[in-house]
């Protein structure tokens, strides 16, 4: 019993690590409640348009506007999270998130929205990410330092799938008794959380990087840093590609509930919580594990697409949410291992442009495949928009195993520790 006692304090330790460093404990409380509120408003918005077109390919298109900007934008965010304090900077973009998101509560509030509406704020929120995406992915590092990098983005990880559970069943309750407009009021209001733990954040235990200094060609250096590196490179070509296709959940889970299995929104968040509830315990089983390789990110990737595939052909609704489970365990594992593989990967005055292409294979490559999964899920059914995801991951490994293994050094390490904390200890 005292080993077993012993052995789980071990995992604990191990598995919740990075919350042991009190500016990331306090920075991740904050996106607790905010990212909840991103999910309520997810569903609203899904639900919204879908009630104001009744349309697949107009779900499709506000999911393209709402990451067109990174796809056109996204390496100035990077080269500005680079260049200055990514703790301001998420006070700026936070605080305007919030209010974007509290003038679409008062237009649906008031009957006024309509749909042209909904797309201005999509493509305006849009232009907020992308200055504060790179700024998050890499004010992690910030916080933790490069030991904890690997547990505190997958806790990070599993704090967003947390919010993916807890969200969408507020969201259901909340749509179904009171309306979709105070879905977007609450959601507004929780982005006063993050700035409260932004403030009390203590500058002085931040594990800062030299700012990038202002320089002409600073973008096309970024772009070059990142071909010339075959782990970086390939790691951005994989994740674009699942990022078009195979992330477009909040196009293929509301066409799945509503068309496939004559559901409601309560359909839909059943089905994105167990999206959720997956990624939340995959997070929790590789929290722990600090390893990163770049076979574990081809693995990933292939486990994932044949997941999703499976739970593109379940019969009902209650067997696809059981499948999706398992694709959130996937998903988790797989953005985890990419996510940090780039980040230990990357010169820390480079780290924020490569995380800004990041951004844009998650993100930005949403704008072509949200239509594409929409138009196919209008056209062939619900069904074959999920399908393309999975058969698209699994190409993405397909692609990544092959130019990994032609690019591998003849003794290069199969897995590699988070470094340690010296900065000696990397060039």
């Amino acid at each position: 019993m005292p080993n077993v006692i012993e052995a789980l304090q071990a995992y604990s330790t191990a598995t919740f690590s990075s919350l042991r460093v009190r500016n990331y404990r306090l920075y991740y409380i904050g996106q607790v409640i905010s990212t909840s509120g991103t999910f309520m408003q997810s569903i609203a918005q899904d639900w919204l348009v879908l009630k104001l077109s009744n349309s697949g390919l107009a779900l499709g298109g506000v999911t393209a506007l709402q990451y067109l900007p990174i796809l056109l934008l996204g390496p100035y965010g990077g080269l500005v999270a680079d260049r200055f304090s990514k703790r301001k900077i998420l006070f700026l973009t936070q605080s305007v998130a919030g209010l974007l998101a509290l003038l679409l509560g008062l237009l649906v509030a008031t009957g006024w929205v309509r749909l042209w509406m909904v797309y201005v704020m999509a493509l305006s929120l849009g232009l907020v990410t992308v200055f504060d995406n790179p700024a998050r992915q890499t004010f992690v590092i910030e916080l933790v330092g490069e030991r904890d990098l690997k547990n505190a983005v997958t806790l990070y990880s599993t704090l967003i799938n947390l919010s993916r559970i807890i969200g969408p069943a507020i969201a259901a309750a909340i749509i179904a008794s009171l309306g979709l407009a105070l879905c977007f009021i609450l959601n507004g209001l929780s982005y006063v959380a993050v700035v409260i733990m932004l403030v009390r954040i203590r500058p002085a235990e931040l594990h800062l990087a030299p700012a990038a200094v202002r320089a002409k060609g600073q973008l096309a250096a970024g772009w070059r840093y990142m071909l010339a590196s075959p782990v970086l490179s390939t790691t951005l070509l994989m994740m674009a590609i699942i990022g078009m296709l195979t992330f477009e959940f909040q196009v293929s889970l509301p066409l799945l509930a509503r068309f496939q299995f004559n559901g409601d929104a309560g359909s839909y968040a059943l089905l994105s919580a167990s999206l959720g509830a997956g990624a939340v315990m995959g997070g929790l089983l590789i929290a722990g594990r600090s390893r990163v390789s770049r076979d574990q990110l081809v693995r990933g990737a292939l486990l994932f697409g044949l997941a999703v595939t499976a739970a593109a052909f379940m019969p009902n609704l209650w067997l696809t949410a059981a499948a999706l489970v398992l694709v959130g365990i996937c998903s988790i594992a797989f953005t985890s291992l990419g996510n940090s593989l780039l980040q230990l990967e990357s010169n820390p005055q480079m780290r924020g442009r490569v995380m800004a292409f990041w951004s844009i294979a998650v993100l930005g490559s949403s704008t072509l495949g949200g239509p594409i999964v929409g138009w196919v899920g209008q056209l062939a059914g619900a069904r074959w928009g999920l399908a393309l995801g999975g058969l698209s991951a699994i190409v993405a490994a397909g692609l990544g195993a092959w130019r990994l293994a032609a690019r591998r050094p003849a003794a290069a390490p199969e897995a590699r520790p988070a470094p340690a904390l010296d900065p000696k200890a990397r060039p």
